[in-house]
């Protein structure tokens, strides 16, 4: 018969085998959480991913940050579906938003209820020459990319995201690219809601930079190797 020594380790071993486990499917249900995202999003499907967030999550977004679930309506609802897709909810002919999400390091907090995930994007959006309703504002095709550095929480055992980060690196019209980037492509946000109707409840400054300006996102995680935390020269 097994002792009392290898009867206690054995049940250590399964303890700590289930909470690698455990923690390898939270790591993947937030994989496929933000992934959902990129493909919600592609497809302007914006009710969609509103649903994805916590109650009290957020978007950073250029300069500017949405709060709760007030707040990410208006952005991704009043401004994002307004001006894409004229007030539908969903994909629209002519439109194009293509937005790839790669390179993914997510990292689950030792209580399991929390985690934090690195992701690239690369977006390939335009307009066809046979859309006649597409805004005279929009460029006709344009590239874009940046990171995420996101944080998701578990709320009654479903992953939901509490904070979109997204630092957006560059855009670049398709026919020139990102060397000919022109000025102020993108603009920032210059008010914050109610002055804008559809603007962000705080003003992020010093304002995140923009292509050609460069600047590296903070990792939320620790060198692999050395341990150490990244922080500016």
């Amino acid at each position: 018969m097994a002792s009392f020594d290898e009867v206690a380790a054995l049940r250590a071993q399964i303890d700590r085998l289930s909470m690698e486990v455990g923690v390898l499917q939270d790591a993947n249900a937030v994989r496929k959480l933000q992934h959902a995202y990129g493909y919600y999003l592609d497809k302007c499907l914006y009710d969609e991913v509103v649903d994805l967030f916590a109650d009290d999550g957020e978007v950073c977004f250029i300069n500017g940050v949405f709060r709760g679930r007030a707040g990410l309506r208006r952005l991704y609802c009043d401004r994002f579906r307004k001006s894409f897709t004229g007030g539908h909810n969903g994909p629209v002919y002519g439109f194009l938003l293509d937005h790839l999400q790669l390179q993914d390091i997510v990292d689950v907090a030792p209580d399991r209820k929390t985690a934090r995930a690195r992701f690239r994007y690369l977006m390939q959006a335009g307009v066809h020459d046979t859309n006649k309703n597409a805004p005279a504002r929009l460029p006709r095709q344009w590239w874009e990319g940046g990171i995420y550095e996101n944080q998701y929480v578990r709320e009654n055992g479903v992953w939901k995201i509490r904070v979109n980060n997204c630092h957006c690196v560059y855009h670049g019209l398709f026919d020139e690219g990102w060397a000919h980037t022109p000025p102020n492509m993108i603009p920032p946000f210059t008010q914050t809601f109610p002055e804008d109707p559809v603007g962000p409840d705080v003003l992020v400054s010093p304002a995140p930079v923009l292509w050609p300006e460069t600047a590296v996102t903070p990792f939320h995680y620790d060198h692999p190797v050395t341990g150490r935390k990244w922080s500016p020269a």
